[in-house]
């Protein structure tokens, strides 16, 4: 199924991220979380790739144990650093494994790396190829307060508009930890002209290391609320597992009840998490075919 009708339904929806290993040997680990992650029924998976599109090989592995389980796949491809023969030997791939819905994404370098071959400088590029290409829906990535390269966020909303046009048929955000965040970037995005679903990307945080991390690696602000969670329950691991995870559940029914209906986890492959996140939403959360049985 391609994302671009499925997103654009008025139904709840909830999808999840993976990320592959970087080792081969781990593939099989990585495949059996996507086995559990798949059992929770949600509308599709999401398969990330290492920096200058290492593991994009893997990408393609566990995007296709997704489709075996019965679940859609989304799967990240990155162009920077990337031949114009390379990218088409991937989308291949992608094809070859029953893919139909890319992210596509400029990408970051491995650490101390040179872009030996700028012909993907942006990633209006790669959707380029990937249209060129043909028989693949496009998404994109987007940043509620900003991409961190651009001006200012007049430029980077233009630069979503230009995604847009260049065939980015919807947008997945960045984590975020305050919904007017989201909601006032969704107001800015639509009073410039970018009418694509943009889907709200939620990270459960479930230790103060994991939350430490998050703030430092992604620049994400942490709302007094969620700090006060951490500061009351950062030193009990087990308390503090249950403050995230209902954190994140109330950031998803919040989201749901004004009028968003598409929310995607990042899980970290953490299916145990992922599982207590869709139970909390269970009578609001129904897989597709569920729905489809109830009606009946």
């Amino acid at each position: 199924m391609k994302l671009s009708e499925l997103l654009c339904t008025d139904r709840i929806g909830l999808s999840c991220e993976l990320f592959p290993p970087k080792e081969g040997a781990k593939l099989e680990n990585a495949a059996e979380i996507v086995r559990k992650t798949c059992a929770l029924r949600p509308d599709y998976i999401s398969v990330t790739c290492g920096a200058g599109g290492t593991t994009q090989g893997f990408t393609a592995e566990l995007a296709k144990e997704s489709l075996a389980c019965g679940v859609p796949a989304l799967a990240h491809l990155t162009c920077v650093g990337a031949t114009r023969e390379q990218i088409r030997k991937t989308l291949a791939q992608l094809r070859a494994a029953g893919v139909e819905n890319i992210l596509a994404l400029r990408g970051d370098l491995p650490q101390g790396a040179e872009n030996p071959t700028p012909v993907f400088s942006h990633a209006c590029d790669l959707m380029d190829e990937i249209q060129a290409f043909g028989g693949f829906c496009i998404g994109g990535a987007c940043y509620p307060l900003g991409h961190p390269d651009a001006v200012n966020a007049e430029e980077d909303i233009a630069y979503l508009k230009l995604k847009m046009e260049h065939g980015c048929s919807f947008f997945t955000t960045q984590l975020f930890f305050d919904n007017s965040v989201y909601y006032h970037f969704l107001y800015r995005l639509l009073a410039k002209g970018v009418t694509v679903p943009i889907v709200a990307g939620i990270m459960p945080v479930t230790s103060l290391s994991q939350l430490r991390r998050t703030e430092q690696l992604s620049g994400t602000p942490i709302p007094r609320r969620f700090a006060a969670l951490a500061e009351r329950f950062g030193d009990n691991p087990r308390a503090m597992r249950q403050a995230g995870i209902m954190y994140a559940t109330e950031q998803i029914i919040d989201l749901y009840a004004n009028g968003v209906n598409h929310v995607h986890l990042y899980t970290m492959n953490r299916p145990d998490i992922a599982r207590e996140i869709f139970a909390n939403l269970s009578e609001i959360f129904v897989p597709e075919e569920t729905a489809h049985e109830t009606a009946v």
